[in-house]
């Protein structure tokens, strides 16, 4: 596996080795000595999820004040945009983001460390999205910053305006947030 750091340090770009032919492919997408022996971080990944969303679906920006999570993200049908903010009030970082685009063709992860808001946008008809996560998800730790706040200024290579649930609708500015220390 290759490790590329993003501009933003702790998020990382994670590229496994695939070994393909004219029959198709193969790849380890997660080995736990592996990643730990390539990134230095040794995380227990407790829970997976598995979205599927259609083109212009943006989902985010989403974290858990307590019970945060990390999370390792890898799209399987599909193309996203994948954003990590730092929302780290101490961090020299605090406010930045960082874009990536996951898709089931370049086969690239995303490791988002807590203290990191998260979220994407789909690029294709719609992609299949899985993440493994460090915490269980804990439904009232969970709070939503708004994709589009001023502040922030994200680059969502948007060409209309996204879908959104009403919690994206809803939510709040970072500075109204509540945020890691």
């Amino acid at each position: 596996m290759k490790v590329i750091p993003t501009d933003l340090p702790g998020v990382l770009i994670i590229e496994p080795k695939v070994f393909g032919d004219e029959r198709g492919f193969f790849y380890e997408s997660f080995n736990a000595k592996a990643f730990a022996d390539a990134t230095g971080l040794n995380q227990p990944f407790v829970q997976d999820n598995h979205s599927r969303s259609a083109r212009n679906v943006l989902r985010g920006l989403h974290y858990q004040i307590e019970h945060s999570q990390g999370k390792l993200v890898r799209v399987i049908a599909g193309e996203v945009l994948d954003v990590a903010v730092d929302i780290r009030r101490g961090s020299p970082n605090f406010g930045r983001w960082a874009s990536v685009r996951l898709s089931a063709e370049n086969n690239r992860q995303l490791w988002i460390p807590e203290g990191f808001a998260h979220g994407f946008v789909v690029l294709s008809d719609f992609a299949e999205f899985l993440y493994k996560t460090t915490d269980y998800y804990t439904p009232t730790a969970e709070r939503c910053i708004r994709w589009d706040d001023p502040t922030l200024a994200i680059d969502w290579q948007l060409q209309e305006p996204p879908t959104l649930s009403a919690k994206d609708q809803n939510g709040k500015s970072l500075k109204e947030a509540d945020l890691f220390p």
